[in-house]
């Protein structure tokens, strides 16, 4: 729930700032949400410097970049079509996972799945309408900021899920070194910062929602899914993010579908429904 209406408060916050900007407001809130956490339940920060070196990984490649690609890409599409691309993360993730990082296993239905996923792509793009134009760019980044997530997250189970320390903790070293890049990054690619008073309230309340929430919260609740349950697992949470999205965005802001979006939103996720059933099976049935 918390990620896919995210993309709504992305899409209400590039309206007046860039998205770079929107980047370093939502990732300073999250900062200021966990250290407060961290305040309060007396826990601290990471000390192993090895460690700090892959959190600067993370903080890259799974927060500066993907956080500001979806908000370049949502001044160029709708937020129900940037919800739908980022179902596209675990056909990333799987492979990568098994493949790179060896916290998976790749198996034959688990190709097929993949297989299945990105004709679902094909099919969300409308590769028959022809492509081009500013939409084109716009989901093309859109689906870049997802495979970004599809980088991390594997990553994040290899080199950092496995060491001492809290959800907490870790999240915060994170979103620190991620908060220091934009402080360089920001005003050098986009310009002096915009004043207080040249910012609504409602964009004020979009940056602290994506902040506290999406940003702070909800990189606390994921870490501690990559933990207990894997990589994989952890990008399911991609089956209701697209869901959530289209809804808040056609309730919302009144977005508009074409048909072949969502229809490729299912076929997607269907093939990331072939790619981890027997894993979820064989899970319920030693459950049982």
């Amino acid at each position: 729930m918390i990620w896919g209406s995210s993309f709504l408060f992305i899409k209400v916050g590039v309206r007046e700032l860039h998205p770079l900007w929107l980047t370093f407001g939502r990732v300073a809130a999250g900062v200021l949400t966990l250290l407060a956490v961290l305040l309060v339940t007396r826990d601290r920060l990471p000390r192993d410097g090895r460690l700090w070196g892959h959190l600067t990984v993370v903080a890259l490649v799974g927060v500066v970049l993907p956080f500001t690609l979806f908000g370049f890409g949502e001044q160029r599409v709708s937020s129900v079509l940037a919800g739908i691309w980022n179902a596209a993360t675990p056909l990333v993730a799987l492979p990568l996972a098994a493949l790179v990082f060896r916290t998976e296993r790749l198996t034959a239905r688990r190709i097929a799945g993949i297989g299945i996923g990105f004709a679902g792509v094909l099919v969300v793009l409308g590769v028959w309408r022809g492509l081009g134009g500013a939409q084109l760019t716009g989901q093309l980044m859109c689906f870049a900021a997802a495979m970004c997530y599809a980088v991390a997250i594997p990553y994040q189970k290899k080199f950092i899920a496995g060491r001492a320390g809290s959800g907490v903790s870790l999240a915060a070293a994170q979103l620190l070194v991620a908060l220091a890049m934009l402080a360089v990054a920001a005003p050098v690619l986009a310009g002096p910062p915009p004043s207080p008073t040249e910012i609504s309230g409602e964009v004020m309340l979009c940056v602290l929602a994506l902040g506290a929430l999406g940003t702070g919260i909800a990189f606390m609740l994921n870490l501690q899914v990559i933990r207990v349950a894997g990589a994989s697992t952890s990008t399911s949470v991609t089956y209701l993010m697209p869901v959530v999205a289209t809804v808040v965005g056609v309730l919302i802001l009144h977005e508009h579908l074409h048909w072949h979006q969502p229809a490729g939103a299912v076929i997607v996720l269907a093939g990331v429904a072939v790619a981890q059933g027997l894993r979820l099976r064989r899970r319920a049935t030693a459950t049982r």
